[in-house]
């Protein structure tokens, strides 16, 4: 906090003027974020993905039998948290795409997302049945989230259905904690705190920069 003081009077000295200071220092820790720790989101991208989005529909309206695409234009819609939008655009498609994994999963994650926990997990539940490791066992993070007030039992199964997956996560253990915390359960949820952080620090460099973000969350709820 000294430091960053020393920087922003530094700055205002510098520039003259505290305003411009506070937005130069804002972009500086943007741009120290965005390079080691990730926790707020990519200002370019929604850009990129607006155009992909944009260009995908006028080749889906030239050519309506395009599956791929149509998959493809339904997660960059789930991404834009447009959910409604991507389950229409998915439903038509489940004859072609049965045997898909992902696909049971966007569909599912799209019905979830809109409140819809009936279908949502039952779609999910279809994508691990077809295959368990699909997506590196993330659509288990999606159920565990959705089942974390309604049947924290199950949550907690799906859980550790991930870590036999993908056992070297912090996102697992953060979800581990916040689901023991709803649960009553405070000594265990400081202990999955304390071994998500401990994970954190065995993870070999190029892991850290993916697992940070959940680090820091895992710091807050110490």
């Amino acid at each position: 906090m000294i430091k960053f003081t020393f920087l922003f009077l530094w700055l205002s000295w510098l520039l003259g003027n505290p305003i411009i200071a506070v937005i130069v220092l804002l972009v500086i820790l943007y741009a120290l974020d965005r390079r080691f720790v990730g926790l707020t989101p990519s200002l370019w991208k929604p850009f990129k993905r607006r155009s992909r989005i944009s260009k995908l529909r006028q080749h889906i309206a030239s050519s309506p039998s395009d599956v791929s695409s149509k998959h493809e234009l339904a997660r960059l819609l789930i991404e834009s948290k447009k959910f409604k939008e991507a389950a229409a655009v998915l439903e038509p498609l489940q004859a072609a795409l049965a045997e898909s994994a992902e696909y049971w999963d966007d569909l599912g994650y799209s019905y979830l997302q809109q409140g819809d926990a009936e279908k949502g997990e039952a779609y999910i539940e279809r994508a691990l049945k077809l295959n368990p490791k699909v997506k590196y066992g993330a659509p288990y993070l999606r159920l565990a989230a959705a089942r974390m007030k309604h049947n924290p039992e199950q949550a907690l199964k799906d859980l550790e259905d991930f870590q036999s997956i993908h056992s070297s996560s912090c996102e697992a253990y953060d979800k581990l904690a916040t689901i023991y915390k709803e649960m009553g359960q405070t000594r265990d949820s400081k202990l999955a705190v304390q071994e998500g952080l401990r994970l954190y620090k065995a993870l070999p460099r190029y892991r850290k920069r993916s697992e940070r973000k959940w680090a820091v969350r895992l710091l807050l709820k110490k």
